[in-house]
């Protein structure tokens, strides 16, 4: 799979509101520089139409322009590669490399493969979600990742006591990396990870809780489908969103029989927890 790398200059004052508006537009991953804004986007959903029209448009409040180019995923891995760092959560989790040295200091110590920018623990959201999951009870549970990305929030789980996993993602590369990560981390048959959607997971598959960790159109049409694969008294952590995305993420959680437990922001992306009644 092929990506679209976009660099944008333009004044800091506006890289939020432009990583909002090219998530919109389906971008997946973004990196601040001190010109402005990298972002990528999966080729086949590029439209160089709506990039310019975007550009235009803030052309008339800001100083903007923007170029981009293919990204073969060769190149990809390789430049991730060349610049992952581990990731701390806390003082409990450090999240790293086979090629950095273990931290006998940090709990919970999560090996991952690089391949892809999102999901390797450098986002707001991932820090987020694994923030809130220390907060949450896994032990003996059956946990659910909704596009799992690297795996690493199942990793997590496991780590945290969870008895089965199930990983699922749209992208052949995500599925492939979130195999490769779950053997690095010793995990074996109790760990499943497939190509696909909600709508392939059996509708009697039950669990007693779920990370989704996505964007917010995803969420506001399937929370409903998540619900009914959570166990009475489960938990549900949504992420993927900005801060101005909350309300609808709680209402459609609110029209599905959850209740928010709590919520959490950092550089304006949140997170929400949630929980079925028993």
């Amino acid at each position: 799979m092929n990506y679209v790398e976009v660099q944008l200059e333009l004044e800091s004052d506006y890289t939020e509101i432009l990583i909002a508006e090219l998530a919109e537009a389906g971008f997946e991953s973004f990196v601040e520089t001190d010109e402005g804004l990298q972002a990528y986007i999966v080729e086949e959903d590029f439209n160089e139409t709506v990039l310019k029209e975007l550009i235009a448009k803030y052309s008339e409040i800001t100083a903007i322009s923007g170029s981009w180019k293919s990204l073969e995923r060769k190149n990809w891995n390789e430049e991730w590669e060349r610049s992952y760092e581990p990731i701390e959560v806390g003082k409990d989790i450090r999240i790293r490399a086979t090629f950095h040295e273990p931290d006998p200091t940090f709990t919970y110590d999560l090996l991952i493969q690089p391949k892809m920018s999102f999901g390797t623990g450098h986002h707001e959201t991932t820090w987020l979600v694994m923030s809130e999951q220390l907060n949450l009870s896994h032990a003996g549970l059956s946990i659910m990742d909704v596009g799992c990305g690297t795996g690493i929030l199942a990793i997590l789980a496991s780590k945290l006591g969870a008895a089965n996993l199930l990983g699922f993602d749209i992208d052949d590369w995500a599925v492939e990396n979130t195999m490769e990560n779950f053997l690095m981390n010793g995990l074996g048959d109790e760990a499943e990870v497939f190509k696909g959607t909600i709508n392939e997971v059996p509708s009697e598959k039950q669990f007693g809780g779920i990370l989704a960790n996505i964007n917010r159109n995803i969420l506001l049409e399937e929370i409903p489908k998540y619900v009914k694969h959570l166990l009475p008294g489960g938990w549900l952590v949504t992420s993927g969103f900005y801060e101005m995305d909350q309300a609808d993420i709680e209402n459609c959680a609110a029209e599905s029989g959850l209740k928010k437990l709590r919520s959490n922001t950092r550089n304006q992306w949140a997170t929400v927890v949630f929980e079925k009644e028993k």
